[in-house]
């Protein structure tokens, strides 16, 4: 996956947004794993993957449905937000300990 920035998380937070709060965690490493397969492509063929995009998280989530952008006064968006956060936490120390 290419390096992940401020709007690669607000990005995948909006999606998370509009899904159901119990299956939020699980599509937000559904399209961390998108945007991997993505890049990989991207790097072997020097295209577009067709479905997932150009390797980054943004263009992973913007396959799906994005949410209108609250401000952080929406608590369920700071959720959201965490969630996005403490996945790539997850990904980043897994990759870490291999």
């Amino acid at each position: 996956m290419r390096p992940v920035l401020h709007g690669d998380v607000c990005a995948a937070a909006r999606v998370l947004l509009n899904a159901p709060a119990l299956g939020r965690e699980v599509l937000c490493w559904r399209m961390i794993a998108e945007a991997e397969v993505a890049d990989r492509h991207v790097q072997r063929t020097g295209r577009m993957h067709p479905l997932f995009g150009n390797g980054s998280l943004m263009s992973a989530a913007r396959k799906r449905l994005l949410a209108d952008e609250p401000g952080f006064d929406d608590p369920d968006y700071c959720l959201c937000f965490e969630t996005v956060l403490r996945v790539l936490i997850a990904r980043a120390l897994s990759r870490e300990s291999n």
